[in-house]
């Protein structure tokens, strides 16, 4: 029955940026189409732990529900996702839950994401428009390149293939598989593209491509199948003939 039925939870906790983590296991009812978001609102509800000790509720971060906001990103029985549109009924058992450990957690499963978008601040990763007057209708792209360019807008900067990849850690200043993404969408804009050579340019400081080692961990992590993989094609070859055009001049021909 149902309604006898338990859902068993291990969760990594950590009170404080500085402190040492724990694990400490919960026992909800389980209900149908149950997912881990709704889980831990009872666990919040309640908060006391498998030995029946009450406790603090756990943190974490949430938004939209519909796996758009990417806010709710952690790792789920050892694989970054979201959280929203984890199922219980689809996961095995005892749950296991823990902060992405490629940011600094703030308390339990939330963590800091600020390192994702000071990378994308870095390539200036939005379309320069400062609002003064009137622009009128913005430039139309051709078809063809809406189609491709519509599927790199899906990123929700969520994090999870920076989570994914293991070139993005305390040791490296690699900006990430997302910024890859971001530089090819606004550079592939009819506007963003006047700044192109500003985000290339930047693109090829230190912690840009060539902190990519290829694992491809990103485009298999990716909850909204971007093929991150091949925008880091795209914009390292694009990087090189920036680098050439650095190199003779972009006013020089050849």
């Amino acid at each position: 029955m149902s309604e006898n039925k338990k859902v068993t939870f291990i969760i990594t906790r950590q009170d404080s940026p500085d402190a040492a983590p724990y694990e400490e296991t919960f026992e909800i009812p389980y209900r149908p189409n149950m997912n881990v978001i709704s889980a831990l609102m009872e666990i919040r509800k309640n908060p006391v732990n498998a030995q029946g000790k009450m406790t603090t509720p756990v943190t974490w971060e949430m938004n939209c529900l519909e796996e758009v906001c990417g806010a709710c990103s952690m790792v789920i029985n050892g694989k970054p996702r979201q959280s929203c549109s984890a199922l219980v009924d689809q996961l095995e058992q005892p749950i296991r839950l823990a902060p992405m450990r490629t940011f600094p957690v703030v308390r339990d499963l939330s963590v800091d994401r600020s390192r994702m978008f000071d990378s994308l601040k870095k390539v200036k990763a939005w379309i320069p428009i400062d609002g003064t007057y009137d622009l009128g209708a913005g430039p139309r792209m051709p078809e063809r390149k809406r189609q491709w360019a519509y599927e790199l807008s899906k990123c929700m900067t969520c994090g999870v293939c920076l989570e994914a990849c293991p070139n993005v850690n305390s040791k490296t200043n690699f900006m990430g598989p997302a910024v890859f993404n971001q530089v090819r969408l606004f550079n592939a804009h009819p506007t963003g593209e006047m700044n192109a050579a500003e985000r290339l340019n930047a693109f090829m400081e230190d912690g840009g491509m060539q902190g990519c080692g290829n694992s491809q961990n990103c485009v298999q992590a990716c909850p909204k199948g971007i093929p991150i993989t091949t925008s880091i094609a795209a914009v390292n070859r694009a990087a090189t003939m920036q680098a050439f055009k650095n190199f003779f001049g972009s006013d020089t021909s050849y």
